[in-house]
């Protein structure tokens, strides 16, 4: 190639660097040390330029040469306004895509309905110093929250050290990373704090501080039911309780506490709701009299069925339209690798479902009791429908020990799993609810900790406790356990980033495709 054809080439690139140093400094990195680097060196290629086609500077007097160097000029004019004026509109409009597969810069159903439907606006301190290797991840988490109601929520950076009055009135301890939740002003103003930040500790921490009241969950004992808290397992061994669920329904707003039915003459008054989970023994005649009363009243209930036990709550269950059937459902095709352990993706039309639904998310049933919903013999005034159900393939396995077939007699098609039940209760003697709320599923072992993290389950189980607690903003898909992958960057590194993929990148390109225009122009 001629000097003279390089010399084009260079001064392309040279006129493109020295034209778009504005937009460095003012848009894309606003340093100045990069501005004055892209604009020497524009000139520096401008004037190799100059010194290799000098001879031809003659053929500019010409019509046709000059009219084809303004054009020239022109376009690349008008191709860096337009570049400019395309970056000036994303930074006005600021809008991004969430294109991660989990989804880390999208925040869940259940945020977002958490932070639009606050009641006062939440102020959020974080007392982090600029220098802490976690400030940039919470700044932007927080923007996150903000932008679902900038009028409800905001946030503000506190460095502990250079604050010790606001450090001292929320009690802070020396070195410790503490984010304090504010709601309302003044002597009415009320506070939460969290050690950890995550989206599921932040949203929880607002749904405890939006709260009015806490809801009180009584899980029955005294039938071998699951406890709240087991003894700690041996080693390698899972531990058969429901800490971990006793743990979310804490974040959720909600008090759990054991209550043995052996003596009451009522269930408690503060009840929120009732859960009877695994129990295998029989209930006696006067445990279910006093289930039988908190229910006509409007009580509401969560019974989960145990494989292979039988409470002899049959009567009362069949009062709300639900039978647990004799044996174990078994699906040959939409299963976990075992018949027995079946995977749904087949719902009703309930609502406490429908966020499930809309998300396409599978249900695990480690070992389910199938249910059949009833049509006559309930209470009056009781609705009942299949919330959950299996595959039109399945069947009920009534010798699971011994066989994992289909045989004549057993029951077999589309089962049910999960039925919810309601009963005007208005006009009941010492009302406690309106509507008395019951929902029947078919396995408990899904509560237990081991399974509780599997997020399809653990937001069907919580979004039934928020229908029958009649709170239907607890209906929703919440915040799952993410791992995700992160790169530390510092500011100085996101800078450099930004101008080599927004400036110095396109601008490359252009005065490539200039460049190769020129060149062939000349031929």
């Amino acid at each position: 190639m001629r000097p003279s054809a390089v010399g084009k080439i260079l001064g392309a690139f040279g006129l493109m660097f020295l034209l778009s140093s504005p937009f460095t400094l003012f848009f894309t990195s606003g340093s100045v040390a990069l501005t004055a680097a892209k604009a020497v060196s524009g000139l520096v290629l401008l004037g190799v330029y100059f010194a290799t086609n000098f001879q031809q500077f003659g053929q500019f007097a010409t019509r046709r040469s000059s009219f084809f160097f303004s054009t020239s000029v022109l376009l690349g004019l008008v191709t860096l306004g337009g570049l400019v004026a395309v970056n000036y509109i994303a930074f006005k409009k600021n809008k991004s895509w969430d294109l991660t597969k989990a989804k880390i810069f999208t925040v869940a159903p259940q945020t977002s309905s958490t932070v639009k439907g606050l009641k006062e606006k939440v102020h959020v301190l974080a007392f982090l110093p600029p220098n802490n290797p976690y400030y940039d991840t919470v700044e932007q988490l927080f923007q996150l929250y903000q932008a679902e109601a900038p009028d409800k929520f905001d946030y503000a950076f506190k460095d502990p050290q250079r604050n010790p009055d606001l450090a001292a009135k929320y009690q802070l301890k020396e070195g410790q990373t503490t984010i304090v939740l504010v709601r309302g002003e003044g002597p009415n103003a009320t506070h939460t704090t969290l050690g950890t930040i995550s989206e599921q500790e932040l949203t929880n921490a607002l749904i405890k501080l939006n709260a009015v009241g806490t809801q009180k969950v009584y899980f029955i004992t005294g039938h071998g039911e699951w406890p709240l808290e087991a003894e700690p397992p041996a080693p390698g061994q899972p531990s058969d309780s429901l800490s971990e669920l006793a743990k979310q329904l804490l974040q959720e707003g909600y008090t759990a506490d054991e209550l043995n039915l052996v003596g009451q003459k009522e269930v408690p008054r503060d009840a929120a709701l009732v859960i009877i989970a695994g129990a295998k023994t029989p209930y006696t005649a006067p445990e279910q009299e006093t289930l039988r009363q908190y229910l006509a009243a409007g009580g509401r209930m969560l019974y989960f069925a145990e494989a292979n036990s039988e409470p002899k709550l049959d009567e009362l269950l069949g009062e709300y339209g639900v039978e647990v059937d004799k044996g174990i459902a078994a699906d040959p095709q939409f299963n976990a690798g075992n018949p027995y352990m079946i995977v749904s993706l087949f719902y009703g039309e309930h609502e406490l479902t429908q966020p499930l639904r809309q998300r396409k998310l599978n249900l695990q049933f480690p070992t389910a009791r199938s249910l059949t919903v009833l049509r006559q013999g309930m209470a009056a005034g009781v609705k009942v429908e299949s919330v959950v159900l299996t595959s039109p393939f399945a069947w009920v396995e009534t010798t699971p020990a011994a066989d994992a077939t289909p045989s004549d007699g057993e029951k077999s098609g589309q089962l049910t799993l999960v039925a919810a039940a309601t009963r005007d209760t208005k006009n009941a003697q010492d009302k406690r609810f309106d509507e008395a709320r019951v929902v029947v599923v078919g396995d408990s072992e899904l509560l237990l900790d081991p399974n509780w993290g599997y997020e399809a389950n653990r937001n069907l189980v919580l979004n039934a406790l928020g229908w029958a607690t009649n709170q239907v903003e607890k209906i929703t898909i919440r915040p799952p356990d993410r791992e995700v992958s992160t790169l530390e960057m510092d500011r100085g590194m996101l800078e450099h980033i930004r101008f080599v993929s927004t400036d110095l990148l396109p601008l490359s390109l252009m005065g490539v495709g200039l460049a190769i225009w020129l060149s062939r122009r000349n031929k």
